[in-house]
């Protein structure tokens, strides 16, 4: 490959904080919160103009799973809106304004247009990171960054072990372009939505996830649709790319092209044979591709599908009242994976994340928190749902805090205090 060199150059220290958040997503926004919260100096750096990630401008339809506790229940009590279909229905625009209500009320500082390049090591020392923006090339420095990228983007730049997607050949979930579609008729749907893979109910033209694989192409070939807070709007979860490496720019690329040409032939197929759907149109789309799985980043613990599937209660947990499926989409093409169980997963009771699963072994300076953290592909397939990330966040803001008021690294932090402290502030008893 072709290199070029660049020039030596200072970059310019614009701001020294107590601990710096990457990416201003549910976890991002979690660990922000909860940082700041403990009065330390906390700065969040987001690459786009608003904050939320999936949540708002990624257009995810509702918060998923039967999660409780923490800040993620503050967020729906804050959020909620009268009349919507559920409390956890989202309306992006009104979340939006909600985060930077909460973040500016805790004293967070914000850094939105501005891209995390590159972390600054002193040894195996986080110390700070390097920033990109229309100000050019800056650094902040800090005592704890705490990753939240989703793809754990500083943290594997810092020398942080990982792997990608499952175990046994590094696949990785599909990437899918959340849209909204309006001028559905409500009232002339004679039956439930489809909002999971194994509800597949009939419809005037026969069942509508046959419907789907008969008369759509794949790597389409499911319907998942979800009511809004305004009337005549749904949420597609339709569209649908495997093969997707969602830390290759390319990939993402590309996967953003082929979705939004997919967004036309689902309305259309809605239009056709979905009634209710005849005059439907889309009217907006996610600002980016959601990608669901990338790096499994190498932590202190790493949590397992037994440990999801025993609802396991570590000593050291640091997240609480976590439950959901294994939602594995299907890796080869449309709808469930065959590892997959959404609407019949067998395991009620709520499970524990452990503090060690947001640490890693070596690098010192460092948390990670989101669908990130250290876990095999399938309890990653439960833990990934923006509930439970927000939870991470939070676990991993009030430990930077800590680590910064005691002098001391992540890893060494007393997770009896930690706990404590996440029970003062809503995380519930495991």
């Amino acid at each position: 490959m072709k290199t070029v060199t660049e020039p030596k150059r200072e970059v310019p220290v614009v701001l020294e904080a107590d601990v710096i958040v990457i990416g201003g997503g549910p976890a991002g926004i979690g660990a922000a919160l909860s940082a700041a919260r403990q009065h330390v100096k906390t700065v969040l750096i987001e690459q786009s103009g608003d904050v939320g990630g999936v949540s708002t401008t990624g257009l995810m339809s509702h918060w998923t799973g039967d999660t409780s506790g923490g800040i993620y229940e503050e967020i729906l009590d804050r959020s909620a809106r009268p009349g919507a279909p559920s409390r956890q229905t989202i309306d992006p625009e009104h979340l939006k304004t909600v985060y930077l209500e909460m973040l500016t009320e805790a004293g967070v500082i914000l850094r939105t247009y501005s891209f995390a390049s590159l972390p600054i090591m002193e040894g195996d020392t986080v110390k700070g990171v390097i920033i990109e923006s229309k100000s050019g090339r800056e650094a902040i420095l800090g005592k704890v960054l705490i990753d939240c990228s989703g793809d754990g983007d500083m943290a594997a730049k810092a020398g942080v072990p990982y792997t990608k997607g499952r175990e046994n050949d590094g696949k990785m979930q599909p990437a899918t372009l959340m849209f909204k579609i309006a001028g559905v008729h409500e009232e002339e749907i004679s039956f439930p939505l489809p909002g999971a893979f194994e509800e597949n109910p009939d419809t005037p033209n026969g069942p509508i996830q046959d419907l789907a694989r008969a008369h759509m192409i794949q790597p389409l070939g499911h319907v998942l649709l979800y009511r809004s807070t305004f009337p005549g709007v749904l949420t597609a979860n339709m569209t649908n790319l495997p093969d997707v490496d969602g830390t290759n720019a390319e990939d993402l690329t590309r996967a953003h092209l082929i979705c939004r040409k997919q967004m036309d032939e689902v309305v259309a197929f809605l239009r056709e044979y979905v009634p209710g759907f005849e005059d439907c149109y889309a009217i907006s789309s996610a600002s980016f591709i959601g990608i669901r799985e990338t790096r499994h980043l190498k932590g202190v613990k790493t949590l397992t599908e037994d440990d999801v599937l025993s609802a396991r209660v570590f000593l050291d947990w640091a997240v609480t009242g976590a439950h959901f499926n294994f939602d594995v989409h299907n890796i080869t093409g449309s709808g469930l994976d065959v590892t997959g169980v959404q609407k019949y997963f067998p395991q009620k009771r709520q499970y524990t994340i452990p503090y060690g699963c947001l640490v890693p072994e070596k690098v010192d300076g460092l948390l990670f928190a989101g669908r990130c953290i250290s876990g095999t592909h399938m309890a990653h397939s439960s833990y990934r749902v923006m509930p439970i990330c927000v939870n991470l966040g939070q676990a991993a803001g009030i430990a930077a805090a800590l680590s910064v008021k005691h002098g001391v690294s992540p890893r060494e932090v007393p997770v009896g205090k930690l706990q404590q402290l996440l029970l003062e502030n809503g995380m519930q008893e495991p």
